[in-house]
């Protein structure tokens, strides 16, 4: 009979603190556990494997949901019944030994599994470089081999014995000559001397190829043990690798490579992989055979737990399948011990042991040796392990802890306000009940209307007459967001003061669409209701729609009027007709009421007699002003300081006085105006009445002539390609330029013909729409030139319009562009969105952290440099920066070093024709762990100095990311017609921050040297350099000169930017095409390389007219050179060759210098973004970026320490990120006016 468990043999008490509710930490550290650590964590040995006893529907006793080892199911109830309540607490039921306490300690009380035989960790086996084949110095297949039970390895030769072996054979051997030497002539026996040469040479290759560590096949052991069995011992299983760690004196083994490796000239890859996973054991007090388990943690069951569905069934967790597998081969292999079966059969369950563990730990690391070896379920579905648990974008880090589903929210269609003011949205009565419901609950029973919150509840549910009543008055001061995915920047989530409204729909108001980037086709937004103070505090002060009128990426207005605003301001202010003889008025308010009583039109000339005195008419030398009463309306919403704008409002205008009244007034006073402009520009464009139908299209009569005299030359050109002028491409090429050319001219014919007056023409002129001449061309003349599927243009076009209609072999041509379109739009939104998650990983902990560095080098920004990248504006380049010295011309200084550069300071230093400006700048900045005030300078979406904590490297990344997309949409609303769109754009972005080697390199010359010749070989130009005397060319080979010359291939379809004899200089272009970055920084140095990165990525979006300032490319610039490689490891513990983050390795040569210790040398390195946030301090950022596996794994031998440092450390551990209000606590300083 078996003997009952001894129910109180461990006391719960010793156990570690429970850690529920542990907030106040300041670090993470991650370490390899041991043998004894797994069991001080147990509160008991899992030996069963079922789960629950579907009779009774509770868990089985010693199973893996087992009450007595993981707590009680119930609160405060043991297992049998026996103590129920609270005040039994802490007492353990002699009956059924369970601990009466709170059930939630299911959720983090461990157990464990005792496993007969012990089983290697997969990660320290499998993933690269294998931490056990690098301490043993055996190839990871080898050790694999013997884990898996498929090879022998030799853990011993007894020296003596096979010395002895060998004397034996050569005895052996001599006496075999002697006899053959005796024989006599024609004795067969005489042939055999060179078989038995070979058998002796092979016998002694046997012998004294038995070494420790040598790893040997099933076959060759058993014939090996047969022969010289005495003399070796090999094993197979876990257990001889064990025993082989536990041999290793690790501070011998640390002390023999470093002294190899110092030897070593060159970089030693092996040595120095196995000299970091040395140190990092010995660092952190971690013996290697901790890589292996003899006790395996079973994890809390509420974290892998069991549910019962509708029919009875119960959906269980994968991880419950993998440990049922565990137990049952581990209990099975208990009983074939105990019965000491046969060794075969014990090995051959080992082994199923051993992979029963590996499907538990990861169970896709298998998949590549073959589905059969995965663990599967009944339906073929591989089972989820505990590191698939992590990894991807349904992992534990990026599904539950980066991103998590919140209550007191709801989503659905918005529809235009037009009526609300900026700050407000409309909000569905229904809804707002239901995400406000605590709160009005709370009302309902604090003024007695209901007894408890049950009946208050009811109330709500019956919509009770005193409930809406109550929601009015909960809604006063609160605020909500509202978010529109996806959420590409900072404000893709505004907050709002909530309005009441009927219907279903959310109501927004016009202007925030652009920010949005809404419109009203069906799109859909989410709401969220901030819950605590400090929430509602930073909506109303920080997130409120009125105060983020600037986009963050340029500092340009993106709250404006659009669409039908657009239009009622054009028709408000334009003048049709100029008249001779002008009205004239002593004052704008006297013509307003002539307007008023009927005696001037709207429209109309008028003059108006000015008073030079006031801000408005300063620098009108006239005194009398020629205007309309439409412009007299329009100056009258603008503050009385702007000057009197008279022109007619478009788009480029509307946006300039925007921004000169927020510069003047501040973000926070600039609400009411674009409220003004919006209701007046809805007033006006319904007064205007106007509508325009398709009679408004007019078809040129000259198109069809046009068309011929196009055919006519088409014609002629295939004439020359049949008699062989041409060559194919040449014709093709041709026919596409007189059909472009064909184009060109009726879209200009297509306007001449429209009405000046027409309403088409109005909207087109007011930028209303998003119409151009080629919109117009497309619908009233012919569509043109369309695209095939590769992206090449067809060349025979469609010559109908819209208004025509196509035909159907034309509109079988244009389905080709238009698919593409939209399978690109899908395709490209997806590449841009990752590009931007990259980005945001790389640069997440870039935050202001320090008022002043104190950098006086600062960086040059010069305007042929900005002419280079396509930057028309001097002025935006220096704008919002400091300046590092004093900005001089003549003897004039425009600004002293350490003043801010305005917009108006940047425009008179752009006029005076300054060639270059040194400011200071993020690319220089000193401080460490984050970016100073000084050298970011304003925060483009306040036009303020940007605040303490403020998170610049997610600001930085948005604002590269998010025209990324919108760049990418574009091709959208071509419909197919052949336009250039982003393709150079987008792969050429990823190719510079991920370093790619360019497609179409150009050269950079690495020497100084003289050109020798440039040669043509098949698709490449050689340039070949004769290097000046002083030195012989490392490259290239032996020429007819006798020296070596350096040689540079290129694509034979660049330009060189040089000819043969020319004298070169090192650095110096040497032809077209992108330069790889690594080359730049190599002959050029750092800044040259931050120079030219910044550069490339600012054509390529200027290019596409999105506008992205500097200091955020110096951002991720700044990240993408935070890297420095060990060369000379001085005094401190890094090895050379180590890559460590340049803050680190300036503070350790503080450190070393402060101690009179030799600092250590690094060279700097450039890094693709990818790598860069793999590269990252903190492991939990890195690991919730890609990788999770190979990053726990280092993580956890070198022992690492996450200082949570980053927002992403931050939100997955769930404190407040240490940026904005966060950083220090202190109240938020409300928006002021621009200082």
């Amino acid at each position: 009979m078996k003997q009952k468990p001894d129910i109180q043999s461990k006391k719960h008490e010793e156990r570690k603190p429970s850690m529920m509710g542990v907030y106040d930490f300041d670090a993470l550290k991650l370490m390899l556990a041991s043998s004894d650590e797994i069991l001080s964590w147990s509160y008991g040995e899992v030996l069963k494997p079922e789960t629950i006893n579907y009779r009774t529907q509770r868990p089985e006793k010693d199973g893996l949901f087992s009450e007595r080892i993981f707590g009680p199911t119930k609160d405060y109830e043991c297992y049998c019944g026996k103590y129920k309540k609270v005040r039994w607490r802490g007492v353990v039921c002699d009956r059924c030994g369970v601990e009466v306490t709170n059930s939630i300690v299911r959720r983090e009380r461990m157990g464990h599994i005792t496993l007969a035989a012990s089983c290697v960790h997969i990660w320290f086996l499998r993933s690269i470089p294998s931490r056990i084949g690098l301490l043993l110095d055996i190839p990871v297949n080898q050790v694999e081999k013997v884990v898996y039970y498929t090879g022998y390895i030799i853990t011993n030769v007894d020296a003596k014995a096979r010395a002895g072996v060998l004397k034996e054979l050569d005895q052996e051997y001599a006496t075999k000559v002697k006899q053959i030497k005796a024989a006599k002539k024609g004795d067969p026996r005489k042939q055999d001397i060179s078989n038995l040469d070979a058998s002796f040479k092979k016998a002694k290759e046997e012998v004294t190829g038995l070494a420790a560590l040598k790893v040997i096949s099933e076959v060759e052991y058993q014939y090996l043990a047969m022969r010289y069995g005495h003399m070796f011992d090999a094993q197979t299983g876990s257990e001889p690798i064990i025993e082989l760690l536990k041999r290793i004196d690790l501070k011998k083994l640390y002390d023999e490579l470093s002294v190899q490796y110092a030897k070593t000239k060159v970089f030693n890859k092996k040595i120095f992989q196995r000299l970091r996973a040395v140190r990092s054991l010995l660092n952190n007090n971690i013996r290697p055979e901790s890589m292996f388990f003899s006790v395996l943690p079973v994890l809390p069951p509420d974290l892998r737990p069991m549910v019962q569905l509708d029919g009875g069934r119960f959906a269980s967790s994968d991880l419950n399948d993998l440990y049922r597998r565990i137990i049952n081969r581990n209990n099975r292999l208990k009983k074939l011990i105990e019965l000491s079966s046969p060794e075969v059969i014990i090995r051959n369950e080992k082994r199923m042991l051993q992979e029963a563990v590996d499907a538990l730990i990861d169970n896709s690391a298998r998949r590549s040796q073959g589905m059969k070896s995965m663990a599967m379920t009944l339906t073929r579905r591989p089972l989820r392990s505990l590191a698939d648990i992590l990894k991807g974008k349904t992992g534990r880090f990026r599904q539950n802890l980066l991103g998590k589903r919140v209550d007191y929210s709801g989503r659905s269609v918005i529809v235009v306000g037009p009526e609300l003011k900026l700050y407000e949205c409309g909000i569905p009565k229904v809804m707002a009940l239901e995400i406000f419901k605590p709160f009005v609950v709370h009302e309902l029973v604090a003024r007695e209307l209901a007894h408890n919150m049950k009946a208050a509840a009811k109330m709500i549910d019956d919509q009770d007459e005193q409930v809406w009543q109550i929601l009015e008055e909960v809604i006063q001061d609160k605020y909500v967001l509202l978010n529109r995915a996806p959420t590409l920047h900072r404000i893709s989530v505004q907050a709002f003061k909530p309005i009441l409204i009927g219907g279903l729909s959310i109501q927004i108001p016009p202007m925030v669409c652009s920010a949005f980037n809404a419109d009203f086709d069906g799109d859909m937004m989410a709401i969220h209701l901030p819950l605590s103070e400090e929430a509602q505090r930073e909506s109303r002060e920080i997130m409120l729609s009125s105060l983020n009128l600037l986009k963050p990426s340029a500092g340009i207005p993106i709250t404006e009027p659009t669409k039908d605003m657009r239009l009622g301001l054009y028709w408000l202010t334009a003048v049709p007709v100029e008249t001779e003889t002008p009205q004239a008025f002593g004052s704008p308010a006297e013509a307003l009421y002539a307007y008023e009583v009927g005696m001037v039109g709207l429209r109309d000339q008028i003059k108006i007699q000015i008073d030079p005195a006031l801000p408005r008419f300063a620098g009108i030398k006239d005194p009398y002003l020629v205007t309309s009463v439409g412009r007299v309306i329009f100056n009258n919403i603008l503050p009385a300081e702007l000057p009197f704008v008279n022109s007619v409002i478009n788009k480029g205008l509307a946006r300039k006085v925007i921004a000169d009244f927020i510069s003047l007034l501040g973000v926070e006073r600039s609400y009411e105006i674009l409220d003004s402009m919006k209701s007046l520009g809805f007033l006006y464009a319904t007064k205007s009445g106007i509508s325009w139908g398709m009679d408004d299209l007019v078809t040129p009569p000259e198109k069809y002539a046009i068309i011929a005299e196009a055919k006519l030359k088409i014609t002629q050109n295939n004439d020359q390609f049949a008699q062989g002028f041409v060559s194919e491409a040449e014709r093709k090429q041709k026919a596409i330029n007189i059909w472009q050319a064909v184009e060109k001219t009726l879209a200009e014919t297509t306007v001449k013909h429209l009405d000046q007056n027409s309403p088409a023409v109005i909207i087109m002129k007011s930028d209303a729409s998003k119409a151009n001449q080629l919109t117009l061309k497309q619908m009233a003349t012919m569509k043109g030139l369309v695209t095939d599927p590769s992206g090449g243009i067809v060349e025979i076009p469609v010559e109908s319009s819209y208004k025509e209609g196509l035909n159907s072999l034309e509109y079988f041509t244009s389905l080709h562009g238009s698919r593409k379109g939209l399978v690109d739009t899908a395709l490209r939104t997806s590449e841009a969105g990752y590009l931007t998650r990259r980005l945001v990983d790389v640069a997440q902990d870039m935050v202001i952290i320090e008022e002043d560095c104190k950098d006086a080098v600062g960086r040059v920004v010069s305007r042929v440099r900005a002419q280079k990248a396509g930057d028309a504006n001097f002025a935006d380049k220096i704008f919002s920066r400091i300046a590092a010295e004093d900005v001089v011309s003549g003897k004039t200084v425009f600004v002293k070093r350490g003043e801010m550069i305005t917009k108006e300071k940047a425009d008179v230093i752009d006029k005076a024709g300054v060639e270059r400006v040194r400011i200071r700048s993020i690319l220089s900045c000193q401080t460490r762990f984050g970016i100073c005030r000084t050298c970011y300078g304003y925060d483009l979406g306040y036009n303020n100095m940007v605040r303490m904590g403020t998170a610049v490297g997610i600001v930085a990344a948005q604002s590269i990311g998010e025209p990324g997309t919108q760049l990418t949409l574009r091709t959208f609303h071509g419909g197919g017609a052949a336009v250039s769109d982003i393709t150079q754009g987008l792969p050429r972005v990823e190719e510079v921050l991920e370093l790619h080697p360019p497609k179409g390199k150009g050269a950079l010359a690495r020497h100084a040297g003289i050109i020798a010749e440039i040669e043509e070989i098949g698709n490449e130009k050689i340039i070949k350099i004769q290097p000046t005397k002083d030195r012989k060319a490392k490259t290239g080979r032996r020429s007819k000169l006798g020296s070596t010359l350096d040689e540079y291939p290129i694509s034979i379809n660049l330009d060189t930017l040089i000819k043969e004899g020319d004298k070169v200089e090192a650095g110096q272009r040497l032809s077209e095409g992108s330069l790889d970055i690594k080359d730049i920084l190599m002959t050029l140095g750092k800044r040259a390389a931050e120079e030219y990165m910044i550069q490339e990525i600012k054509k390529i979006y200027n290019l596409q007219g999105a506008d992205i300032n500097d200091k955020h490319l110096e951002v991720i610039a700044r990240q993408m050179f935070s890297l420095v490689r060990v060369v000379e490891s001085g005094d401190s513990e890094y090895l050379r060759g180590e890559i460590l983050h340049r803050s680190r390795f300036f503070a350790l040569n503080e450190t070393l210098k402060a101690q009179k210790k030799k600092p250590a040398r690094a060279i700097q390195l450039v890094v693709g973004v990818s790598n860069v946030a793999l590269a990252a301090e903190g492991f939990l950022a890195a690991a919730s970026f890609q990788n999770v596996v190979r990053i726990l794994t280092e993580a956890a031998i070198d022992g690492r320490v996450d200082s949570l440092r980053g927002l992403k450390e931050n939100v997955i551990i769930g404190k407040l990120i240490p940026a904005g209000t966060g950083l220090d606590k202190e109240p938020v300083e409300v928006l002021g006016v621009a200082e």
